[in-house]
């Protein structure tokens, strides 16, 4: 439904929107969907004798001559996207997309147009630290907050399912799908008892269905509803002089390096304040460097020039961070730390070695987990952070122990090692005595 619609659209705005030159595209991460639309674009010309004697449909691209409009396909794949001046573009399944790259060169190029109209359409999907995330949320807080004005520029449709739970109740799906009307709803109801009982077919269920953003499987560490849990902010001058614990994550100095505080708070949650460092060789080699500017931007990553990073820039910031904080301790993993962790001795830091197994981080990892659920995790929506929480997947060791792993070689996870690591100190911290008699027991934090 959705691509007949914009595909008539971009017909429109080609040819009646009073535009001269109007260009038009259809845009997607690959060029075989964007040539869905187009596709859908010019069989809705051809099979209109009135459009057909005013368009001309090519093959590459349909032309309107009366007031020179185009119609064309493109996708993240077209290397050169320059001075496309668009009058109407249409983003099509922007779930997939990873950056901001190719969406920023067309909001760009609209400067001469006086008239201009982008439009995302889309179902959720499994990236999690993508754009699509971010306009869903923009576009709950506009709704949400609709009497200060946040954007008026912008019109928000979200057709979804409220939370997973309406998920297996039938008569919630016309939230998700407006046009239930037209579907066969016993078949779709009996395909979804079937599907329901695979992660992975269940998890599409939730993002083509429903619009619920899902990871593929069930070993996940965190979904979007808990992080939507753990909104709160935290003015940074409120921490002042207070106890913290410091951890770091070194992984390869070619890579990312990152140390966080986590200080207990007196709700029993935590606060997390984490900064990273990637040399810039390293910078230039990722996937999407936009994303690193970004953060860099936000002052949540330092990329150091050169081909690694110097572990002194690691010191320097727990120094910084030591004149404002009270850091009690900092925990660290022993592999590639002898260095750092003997200056940070002589800095006058206790450090104590947090070893990498499950008897010191299992109990740690579950706390910390029961702590996101209720959202008592504080890290004022940093988005780093977000991305290493969203790239941890849990594995199964031997025991039938569950332990921290990354979903894949790029998804970085050093973040919240290091923020796991001060939790081994933190959890002591956070557990008080239930009377003032000995203490045998550790309160639940559910």
């Amino acid at each position: 439904m959705k691509t007949e619609l914009e595909s008539g659209l971009a017909d429109y705005m080609a040819g009646f929107d009073g535009e001269n030159g109007p260009n038009v595209y259809f845009l997607a991460n690959s060029q075989q969907q964007s040539r869905l639309l187009f596709e859908g674009s010019r069989t809705m010309i051809q099979k209109s004798p009135w459009l057909s004697d005013r368009f001309v449909p090519n093959r590459s691209e349909i032309r309107y001559p009366k007031t020179g409009g185009k119609i064309m396909a493109m996708s993240a794949e077209k290397s050169n996207k320059d001075g496309e001046n668009v009058h109407f573009a249409v983003f099509d399944e922007i779930h997939e997309y990873q950056d901001y790259s190719l969406i920023n060169v067309m909001k760009n190029s609209r400067g001469t147009r006086t008239q201009p109209l982008i439009v995302y359409i889309t179902t959720a999907g499994y990236v999690l630290d993508g754009p699509l995330v971010d306009m869903v949320d923009q576009g709950h807080d506009t709704l949400s907050n609709y009497e200060n004005d946040i954007d008026e520029r912008t019109f928000y449709y979200l057709a979804c399912l409220d939370n997973k739970e309406e998920v297996n109740d039938p008569t919630k799906w016309v939230k998700a799908n407006p046009n239930i009307g037209l579907m066969q709803l016993a078949d779709m109801i009996s395909d979804f008892k079937n599907d329901r009982r695979v992660p992975a077919r269940f998890a599409d269920w939730l993002t083509k269905r429903f619009n619920i953003f899902s990871e593929v499987d069930e070993l996940s560490f965190i979904t979007p509803e808990i992080l939507q849990k753990n909104k709160r902010h935290l003015d940074l001058k409120e921490l002042l002089g207070r106890e913290c614990v410091g951890g770091y994550d070194l992984s390869d100095t070619e890579d990312f390096t990152s140390a966080c505080l986590e200080f207990p708070l007196d709700d029993g949650g935590v606060f997390i304040l984490e900064h990273s460092w990637i040399p810039h060789a390293r910078y230039e080699r990722d996937k999407n460097p936009e994303r690193i500017r970004k953060w860099e931007h936000d002052g949540d990553i330092t990329i150091i020039s050169g081909d690694y990073v110097d572990y002194s820039y690691v010191l320097d910031w727990f120094k910084e961070q030591a004149e404002k904080y009270n850091i009690v301790i900092i925990r660290y993993d022993y592999a590639k730390a002898i260095r750092l962790n003997k200056e940070l001795i002589e800095a006058g830091f206790n450090t104590e070695v947090a070893r990498q197994g499950f008897k010191t981080l299992g109990g740690p990892l579950q706390n910390f987990k029961e702590l996101l659920l209720d959202g008592k995790v504080v890290f004022n929506e940093q988005s780093m952070f977000k991305w290493y929480l969203n790239n941890v997947h849990l594995r199964q060791d031997r025991n039938d122990n569950w332990l921290p792993t990354k979903t894949s070689q790029s998804r970085k996870i050093d973040g919240f090692a290091a923020a796991l690591d001060a939790h081994v100190s933190v959890i002591d911290m956070l557990v008080e005595p239930t009377y003032d008699g000995p203490v045998s027991t550790f309160i639940s934090f559910k």
